[in-house]
Protein backbone atom coordinates (compact mmCIF):
# COMPACT_ATOMS: atom_id res chain seq x y z
CA UNK A 1 0.00 0.00 0.00
CA UNK A 2 1.13 3.53 -0.76
CA UNK A 3 0.60 6.49 1.52
CA UNK A 4 -0.92 9.54 -0.13
CA UNK A 5 1.04 12.78 0.45
CA UNK A 6 -0.72 15.25 2.76
CA UNK A 7 -2.96 17.81 1.09
CA UNK A 8 -4.15 21.33 1.85
CA UNK A 9 -7.31 19.78 3.28
CA UNK A 10 -5.22 17.67 5.66
CA UNK A 11 -3.35 20.73 6.88
CA UNK A 12 -6.62 22.66 7.26
CA UNK A 13 -8.14 19.83 9.33
CA UNK A 14 -5.12 19.62 11.66
CA UNK A 15 -4.94 23.41 12.03
CA UNK A 16 -8.69 23.80 12.49
CA UNK A 17 -8.91 26.48 9.79
CA UNK A 18 -10.34 26.74 6.29
CA UNK A 19 -8.55 25.48 3.18
CA UNK A 20 -8.45 29.10 1.92
CA UNK A 21 -6.51 30.19 5.02
CA UNK A 22 -3.96 27.43 4.47
CA UNK A 23 -3.64 28.48 0.82
CA UNK A 24 -2.96 32.08 1.83
CA UNK A 25 -0.22 31.02 4.23
CA UNK A 26 1.37 28.70 1.64
CA UNK A 27 1.34 31.52 -0.92
CA UNK A 28 2.95 33.98 1.55
CA UNK A 29 0.01 36.38 1.59
CA UNK A 30 0.74 39.02 4.19
CA UNK A 31 -2.68 39.89 5.61
CA UNK A 32 -3.08 36.68 7.60
CA UNK A 33 -3.38 36.96 11.38
CA UNK A 34 0.04 36.11 12.86
CA UNK A 35 -1.47 33.58 15.30
CA UNK A 36 -3.36 31.85 12.48
CA UNK A 37 -0.21 31.80 10.38
CA UNK A 38 1.72 30.21 13.23
CA UNK A 39 -1.00 27.57 13.71
CA UNK A 40 -1.00 26.73 10.00
CA UNK A 41 2.80 26.57 9.82
CA UNK A 42 2.81 24.20 12.79
CA UNK A 43 0.20 22.01 11.05
CA UNK A 44 2.29 22.02 7.86
CA UNK A 45 5.28 20.78 9.87
CA UNK A 46 3.17 18.16 11.68
CA UNK A 47 1.64 16.77 8.49
CA UNK A 48 4.78 17.04 6.38
CA UNK A 49 2.86 18.90 3.68
CA UNK A 50 5.01 20.16 0.78
CA UNK A 51 3.46 22.62 -1.73
CA UNK A 52 3.65 21.03 -5.17
CA UNK A 53 3.66 24.09 -7.43
CA UNK A 54 4.64 22.12 -10.51
CA UNK A 55 1.69 19.75 -10.16
CA UNK A 56 -0.66 22.67 -9.50
CA UNK A 57 0.49 24.45 -12.66
CA UNK A 58 -0.29 21.36 -14.76
CA UNK A 59 -3.87 21.46 -13.49
CA UNK A 60 -4.43 25.24 -13.69
CA UNK A 61 -2.08 25.88 -16.64
CA UNK A 62 -0.60 28.68 -14.52
CA UNK A 63 2.67 28.90 -12.62
CA UNK A 64 1.84 31.83 -10.38
CA UNK A 65 4.00 34.15 -12.47
CA UNK A 66 3.50 37.92 -12.36
CA UNK A 67 3.92 40.41 -15.20
CA UNK A 68 4.78 44.09 -14.86
CA UNK A 69 2.93 45.62 -17.80
CA UNK A 70 3.71 49.18 -18.94
CA UNK A 71 1.01 50.54 -21.23
CA UNK A 72 1.29 53.64 -23.40
CA UNK A 73 -0.63 54.97 -26.44
CA UNK A 74 0.94 54.06 -29.79
CA UNK A 75 4.31 55.64 -30.52
CA UNK A 76 7.75 54.75 -31.83
CA UNK A 77 9.44 52.08 -29.69
CA UNK A 78 12.50 54.28 -29.09
CA UNK A 79 10.36 57.13 -27.75
CA UNK A 80 8.32 54.74 -25.63
CA UNK A 81 11.24 52.97 -23.95
CA UNK A 82 13.19 56.21 -23.64
CA UNK A 83 10.25 57.92 -21.95
CA UNK A 84 9.63 55.07 -19.51
CA UNK A 85 13.17 54.12 -18.60
CA UNK A 86 14.41 57.70 -18.69
CA UNK A 87 11.98 58.64 -15.93
CA UNK A 88 13.35 57.92 -12.43
CA UNK A 89 9.76 57.57 -11.21
CA UNK A 90 9.42 54.23 -13.02
CA UNK A 91 12.56 52.91 -11.31
CA UNK A 92 11.09 53.68 -7.90
CA UNK A 93 7.90 51.76 -8.71
CA UNK A 94 9.94 48.74 -9.82
CA UNK A 95 12.09 48.98 -6.69
CA UNK A 96 8.98 48.74 -4.51
CA UNK A 97 7.55 45.85 -6.52
CA UNK A 98 10.78 43.85 -6.32
CA UNK A 99 11.15 44.51 -2.60
CA UNK A 100 7.86 42.65 -2.06
CA UNK A 101 8.24 39.89 -4.65
CA UNK A 102 11.89 38.84 -4.31
CA UNK A 103 11.63 37.48 -0.74
CA UNK A 104 8.82 35.28 -2.04
CA UNK A 105 10.95 33.89 -4.85
CA UNK A 106 9.03 35.78 -7.55
CA UNK A 107 10.54 37.80 -10.39
CA UNK A 108 8.13 39.74 -12.60
CA UNK A 109 8.11 39.50 -16.37
CA UNK A 110 8.36 42.97 -17.97
CA UNK A 111 5.97 43.56 -20.86
CA UNK A 112 5.71 46.81 -22.87
CA UNK A 113 2.39 47.49 -24.62
CA UNK A 114 2.35 50.46 -26.97
CA UNK A 115 -0.43 49.82 -29.50
CA UNK A 116 -4.05 48.69 -29.72
CA UNK A 117 -2.86 45.53 -31.47
CA UNK A 118 -0.53 44.70 -28.57
CA UNK A 119 -3.33 45.32 -26.08
CA UNK A 120 -5.60 42.87 -27.90
CA UNK A 121 -2.85 40.24 -27.78
CA UNK A 122 -1.98 40.79 -24.12
CA UNK A 123 -4.40 38.38 -22.40
CA UNK A 124 -3.56 35.44 -24.73
CA UNK A 125 0.13 36.22 -24.28
CA UNK A 126 -0.24 36.20 -20.50
CA UNK A 127 -1.82 32.76 -20.68
CA UNK A 128 0.90 31.55 -23.03
CA UNK A 129 3.56 32.77 -20.59
CA UNK A 130 1.60 31.19 -17.70
CA UNK A 131 1.23 34.52 -15.94
CA UNK A 132 -1.34 34.61 -13.13
CA UNK A 133 -1.28 38.28 -12.08
CA UNK A 134 -0.53 41.70 -13.55
CA UNK A 135 0.98 44.87 -12.12
CA UNK A 136 -0.15 47.57 -14.54
CA UNK A 137 1.44 50.97 -15.06
CA UNK A 138 -0.60 52.95 -17.55
CA UNK A 139 1.01 56.19 -18.69
CA UNK A 140 -2.34 57.55 -19.94
CA UNK A 141 -4.97 55.80 -17.82
CA UNK A 142 -7.88 57.97 -18.97
CA UNK A 143 -7.88 56.31 -22.40
CA UNK A 144 -6.47 52.88 -21.57
CA UNK A 145 -8.87 49.91 -21.92
CA UNK A 146 -6.47 47.43 -20.27
CA UNK A 147 -7.86 47.60 -16.69
CA UNK A 148 -11.28 46.47 -17.91
CA UNK A 149 -9.82 43.97 -20.37
CA UNK A 150 -7.73 42.29 -17.68
CA UNK A 151 -10.41 42.19 -15.00
CA UNK A 152 -12.92 40.99 -17.59
CA UNK A 153 -10.59 38.08 -18.35
CA UNK A 154 -10.35 37.24 -14.65
CA UNK A 155 -6.67 38.20 -14.34
CA UNK A 156 -5.77 39.46 -10.82
CA UNK A 157 -4.59 43.00 -11.54
CA UNK A 158 -3.35 46.03 -9.61
CA UNK A 159 -2.98 49.42 -11.24
CA UNK A 160 -0.59 52.21 -10.31
CA UNK A 161 -2.88 55.28 -10.11
CA UNK A 162 -6.63 55.53 -10.23
CA UNK A 163 -8.10 54.15 -13.47
CA UNK A 164 -9.31 56.82 -15.87
CA UNK A 165 -12.48 54.80 -16.56
CA UNK A 166 -14.36 53.10 -13.71
CA UNK A 167 -13.33 49.45 -13.45
CA UNK A 168 -13.44 46.78 -10.70
CA UNK A 169 -9.65 46.78 -10.42
CA UNK A 170 -7.29 47.20 -7.48
CA UNK A 171 -5.22 50.36 -7.49
CA UNK A 172 -2.85 52.47 -5.43
CA UNK A 173 -2.64 56.23 -5.65
CA UNK A 174 -1.61 59.31 -3.73
CA UNK A 175 -3.94 62.09 -2.58
CA UNK A 176 -2.91 64.42 -5.42
CA UNK A 177 -5.13 67.34 -4.44
CA UNK A 178 -3.80 67.29 -0.88
CA UNK A 179 -0.25 67.34 -2.24
CA UNK A 180 -1.01 70.32 -4.48
CA UNK A 181 -2.49 72.14 -1.47
CA UNK A 182 0.78 71.58 0.40
CA UNK A 183 2.65 73.17 -2.50
CA UNK A 184 0.26 76.15 -2.56
CA UNK A 185 0.65 76.66 1.17
CA UNK A 186 4.43 76.71 0.85
CA UNK A 187 4.40 79.35 -1.89
CA UNK A 188 1.88 81.51 -0.02
CA UNK A 189 3.92 81.27 3.19
CA UNK A 190 6.91 82.65 1.29
CA UNK A 191 4.84 85.69 0.26
CA UNK A 192 4.52 84.81 -3.45
CA UNK A 193 1.95 87.02 -5.17
CA UNK A 194 2.27 86.23 -8.90
CA UNK A 195 1.91 82.47 -8.91
CA UNK A 196 1.81 80.09 -11.87
CA UNK A 197 1.76 76.34 -12.38
CA UNK A 198 3.06 73.85 -14.93
CA UNK A 199 0.31 71.23 -15.00
CA UNK A 200 0.48 67.59 -16.03
CA UNK A 201 -1.34 66.32 -19.14
CA UNK A 202 -5.06 67.07 -19.02
CA UNK A 203 -5.78 63.47 -20.02
CA UNK A 204 -4.32 62.02 -16.83
CA UNK A 205 -6.18 61.85 -13.49
CA UNK A 206 -2.97 62.91 -11.70
CA UNK A 207 -2.58 65.96 -13.93
CA UNK A 208 -6.20 66.97 -13.44
CA UNK A 209 -6.20 66.45 -9.67
CA UNK A 210 -2.94 68.30 -9.01
CA UNK A 211 -4.11 71.28 -11.05
CA UNK A 212 -7.56 71.34 -9.40
CA UNK A 213 -6.07 71.01 -5.92
CA UNK A 214 -3.58 73.82 -6.54
CA UNK A 215 -6.15 76.19 -8.00
CA UNK A 216 -8.57 75.51 -5.16
CA UNK A 217 -5.93 76.08 -2.50
CA UNK A 218 -4.70 79.31 -4.12
CA UNK A 219 -8.29 80.58 -4.37
CA UNK A 220 -8.74 79.90 -0.67
CA UNK A 221 -5.64 82.02 -0.07
CA UNK A 222 -7.19 84.88 -2.08
CA UNK A 223 -5.52 84.28 -5.44
CA UNK A 224 -8.34 84.47 -7.98
CA UNK A 225 -6.11 83.72 -10.98
CA UNK A 226 -3.24 81.27 -11.46
CA UNK A 227 -1.50 81.16 -14.84
CA UNK A 228 -1.34 77.60 -16.23
CA UNK A 229 0.85 75.99 -18.89
CA UNK A 230 0.31 72.30 -19.62
CA UNK A 231 3.33 69.97 -19.77
CA UNK A 232 3.81 66.31 -20.53
CA UNK A 233 5.70 65.14 -17.42
CA UNK A 234 9.05 65.30 -19.30
CA UNK A 235 12.04 67.61 -18.83
CA UNK A 236 11.58 69.14 -22.28
CA UNK A 237 7.88 69.62 -21.58
CA UNK A 238 8.81 71.60 -18.46
CA UNK A 239 11.16 73.80 -20.45
CA UNK A 240 8.52 74.64 -23.06
CA UNK A 241 5.86 75.34 -20.43
CA UNK A 242 8.21 77.59 -18.46
CA UNK A 243 9.01 79.59 -21.60
CA UNK A 244 5.28 80.17 -22.17
CA UNK A 245 4.69 81.27 -18.58
CA UNK A 246 7.59 83.74 -18.60
CA UNK A 247 6.32 85.18 -21.88
CA UNK A 248 2.91 85.74 -20.25
CA UNK A 249 4.26 87.15 -16.98
CA UNK A 250 8.02 87.89 -16.75
CA UNK A 251 7.52 88.98 -13.12
CA UNK A 252 5.99 85.76 -11.77
CA UNK A 253 7.45 84.91 -8.34
CA UNK A 254 6.00 81.50 -7.44
CA UNK A 255 5.75 78.25 -9.40
CA UNK A 256 4.22 74.83 -8.73
CA UNK A 257 5.29 72.10 -11.16
CA UNK A 258 3.27 68.89 -11.37
CA UNK A 259 6.34 66.62 -11.33
CA UNK A 260 10.04 66.87 -10.59
CA UNK A 261 11.20 66.10 -14.13
CA UNK A 262 9.31 69.09 -15.52
CA UNK A 263 10.57 71.19 -12.60
CA UNK A 264 14.13 70.32 -13.65
CA UNK A 265 13.39 71.70 -17.11
CA UNK A 266 11.70 74.78 -15.68
CA UNK A 267 14.72 75.57 -13.49
CA UNK A 268 16.96 75.46 -16.56
CA UNK A 269 14.80 78.06 -18.33
CA UNK A 270 14.60 80.27 -15.23
CA UNK A 271 18.38 80.17 -14.88
CA UNK A 272 18.86 81.09 -18.55
CA UNK A 273 16.40 83.98 -18.11
CA UNK A 274 18.52 85.36 -15.25
CA UNK A 275 15.98 84.48 -12.56
CA UNK A 276 17.33 83.52 -9.13
CA UNK A 277 15.65 80.61 -7.36
CA UNK A 278 14.21 81.04 -4.76
CA UNK A 279 14.95 84.79 -4.46
CA UNK A 280 13.13 85.82 -7.64
CA UNK A 281 10.99 82.73 -8.20
CA UNK A 282 10.17 80.07 -5.60
CA UNK A 283 9.65 76.61 -7.15
CA UNK A 284 7.89 73.53 -5.75
CA UNK A 285 7.79 70.18 -7.56
CA UNK A 286 5.93 66.92 -7.04
CA UNK A 287 7.18 63.31 -6.53
CA UNK A 288 10.42 63.71 -4.53
CA UNK A 289 12.28 61.64 -7.12
CA UNK A 290 16.07 61.51 -7.39
CA UNK A 291 15.82 64.41 -9.84
CA UNK A 292 14.86 66.67 -6.93
CA UNK A 293 18.34 66.22 -5.46
CA UNK A 294 20.12 66.77 -8.80
CA UNK A 295 18.36 70.13 -9.34
CA UNK A 296 20.29 73.29 -8.59
CA UNK A 297 19.11 74.56 -6.23
CA UNK A 298 17.83 71.34 -4.68
CA UNK A 299 14.10 71.10 -5.22
CA UNK A 300 11.42 71.60 -2.60
CA UNK A 301 8.81 69.04 -3.58
CA UNK A 302 5.78 67.01 -2.56
CA UNK A 303 6.75 63.44 -1.78
CA UNK A 304 4.65 60.43 -2.71
CA UNK A 305 5.88 57.12 -1.23
CA UNK A 306 6.32 55.41 -4.61
CA UNK A 307 8.32 52.43 -3.34
CA UNK A 308 5.67 51.62 -0.75
CA UNK A 309 2.97 52.05 -3.39
CA UNK A 310 4.74 49.56 -5.68
CA UNK A 311 5.05 47.04 -2.86
CA UNK A 312 1.34 47.44 -2.05
CA UNK A 313 0.42 46.74 -5.69
CA UNK A 314 2.40 43.50 -5.52
CA UNK A 315 0.68 42.52 -2.27
CA UNK A 316 -2.75 43.19 -3.81
CA UNK A 317 -2.06 40.89 -6.75
CA UNK A 318 -0.65 38.08 -4.58
CA UNK A 319 -3.70 38.31 -2.32
CA UNK A 320 -6.04 37.85 -5.27
CA UNK A 321 -3.98 35.09 -6.80
CA UNK A 322 -4.44 33.23 -3.50
CA UNK A 323 -8.12 34.13 -3.19
CA UNK A 324 -9.82 35.27 -6.44
CA UNK A 325 -13.05 36.00 -4.53
CA UNK A 326 -11.53 39.07 -2.83
CA UNK A 327 -13.14 42.33 -3.91
CA UNK A 328 -11.24 45.11 -5.65
CA UNK A 329 -9.25 47.25 -3.20
CA UNK A 330 -7.87 50.79 -3.30
CA UNK A 331 -5.13 52.27 -1.11
CA UNK A 332 -4.60 56.04 -1.15
CA UNK A 333 -1.33 57.31 0.33
CA UNK A 334 -0.79 60.68 2.01
CA UNK A 335 1.69 63.11 0.43
CA UNK A 336 4.33 65.02 2.38
CA UNK A 337 6.04 68.34 1.72
CA UNK A 338 9.85 68.04 1.59
CA UNK A 339 11.43 71.47 2.03
CA UNK A 340 14.82 72.05 0.39
CA UNK A 341 16.38 75.08 -1.28
CA UNK A 342 14.08 76.08 -4.16
CA UNK A 343 11.19 77.34 -2.03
Amino acid sequence: MTTQPPTLEDVARVAGVSRATVSRVVNSVRNVDPKLRETVERAIADTGYVPNRAARSLVTRRTGGIALVVSEPERHVEAFTGGVFGDPFFGRVVEGVLAHLRPRGLHPLLMLVDSDEEREKLVPKLRQEQVSGVLLISLHPAEDPLPRMLTGAGVPTALFARPGRPAPVCYVDVAHRDGARLAAGRLVSRGCRRVATIAGPAGTPAGQDRLAGFRDAMARHGHAYVAVAEGDFTERGGERAMERLLAEDPELDGLFVANDLMAYGALTVLREAGKRVPDDVAVVGFDDSRVALSCRPRLTTVRQPVEEMGATMARMVLDRMADPALRAESVIFDPELVVRDSA
